[in-house]
């Protein structure tokens, strides 16, 4: 029997994603997976075309992006200024702000992934971590889960920028931020979440994270 006859029985070496205990904890809402297919395989992320069983019974097409998972920063310097990047993104054609970021190479953990890509896309090392928050950038479409953490204590070392990778970083000041996010200029869904929680530690309504990592 061919794949496209019993995509089923082809597919048993794509591990499934669903968590299990979502079914028990939410019946009339999880889905179960039928069947499942990895249709495109590009150099870092994968589409799988799946089918689903609904709450009802019945069955439905999902398609999404397999993404191996990413990890961000805020890196503060001794005057509470913040390293931000401009960098242009293919996907909508312009020149974002944001914090630095970087996907997971096989076998990191995220902290790993945020202290490697700090030094490369930027030239500082961070003595001090701490995490601040987990996120799924785009649960409708990708499974990608990103760590932010923030990083002090920063010290100069060589910078080694990816072979077709262009950035320019800037150091500006929370009040900056605030006033591009309210401007609705500040377009990256990672970094408003970042500005978000900053000022809520700047303003006292929230403690700062201990800075243990």
């Amino acid at each position: 029997m061919s794949k496209q006859e019993n995509p089923q029985a082809a597919d048993t070496a794509i591990p499934d994603h669903i968590d299990p205990t979502v079914a028990r904890q939410y019946p009339s809402l999880a889905e179960s997976t039928v069947s499942r297919e990895v249709v495109y395989e590009g150099r870092f992320l994968k589409v799988r075309k799946d089918v689903a069983r609904m709450p009802d019974g019945s069955t439905n097409t999902r398609e999404f992006i397999m993404h191996p998972g990413a990890a961000a920063m805020v890196p503060i310097d001794a005057d509470g200024r913040i390293l931000i990047e401009r960098q242009f993104r293919y996907g909508p054609g312009r020149v974002y702000v944001e914090i630095p970021a970087g996907k997971k190479d096989p076998g990191e953990t995220s902290l790993e992934t945020a202290k490697r890509e700090l030094v490369e896309e930027t030239g500082y090392r961070a003595r001090r971590w701490a995490h601040l928050t987990r996120i799924h950038p785009a649960i409708g479409f990708a499974d990608e889960v990103m760590d932010i953490y923030l990083a002090r204590d920063l010290e100069k070392v060589e910078r080694s920028l990816d072979v077709g990778e262009f950035v320019e970083i800037e150091w500006v000041t929370l009040g900056w931020l605030v006033d591009e996010l309210r401007a609705h200029r500040l377009l990256d869904v990672k970094t408003q979440i970042a500005v978000h929680w900053l000022q809520r530690f700047d303003d006292g309504s929230l403690p700062w994270p201990t800075f243990d990592l």
